[in-house]
């Protein structure tokens, strides 16, 4: 993102979101951020380059609700919401998902985070969430040509 020009409501964006102290005023910031793109008043590029600032900062404030806003964990949020929905997490929906995080460069503790705050919203609406187990594969062992 650096050598990104932004413009001067992408700015002051920027510097609310560097002053925010609660994921609640987080929300507010991508709300209105949403809004500004909705009317033109930003680009998508500026949109998606806050809103992952917005995810950043939302990592480093108290909490643990989920923030929303036009970002790459937001696309993958999505995307995780989607296979949860059937109640169930297969093998292959999980090489899916590490396929899409590596793509969007979500980290393997990010997802964990996310994941357990679904299942957490879950729970509290009273839904289960089956996962299949998903063993690693070995990295020790080199292949015989």
């Amino acid at each position: 993102m650096v050598g990104t020009r932004m413009s001067r409501r992408a700015r002051r964006h920027f510097k609310k979101i560097q002053r925010s102290d609660s994921k609640y005023a987080l929300q507010e910031i991508a709300s209105t951020i949403q809004t500004d793109v909705d009317k033109r008043l930003l680009s998508y590029d500026e949109a998606l380059m806050l809103g992952n600032m917005i995810q950043n900062r939302a990592d480093q404030v108290p909490g643990d609700a989920i923030v929303y806003a036009i970002s790459d964990r937001d696309a993958y949020r999505r995307t995780l919401e989607l296979y949860l929905r059937d109640a169930l997490l297969t093998r292959t929906e999980q090489l899916l998902l590490w396929e899409e995080r590596r793509r969007l460069g979500i980290t393997d503790s990010e997802h964990d985070n996310l994941l357990n705050q679904l299942l957490a919203q879950w729970k509290r609406q009273g839904k289960s969430v089956t996962i299949d187990r998903f063993k690693k594969p070995n990295s020790g062992g080199a292949d015989s040509a």
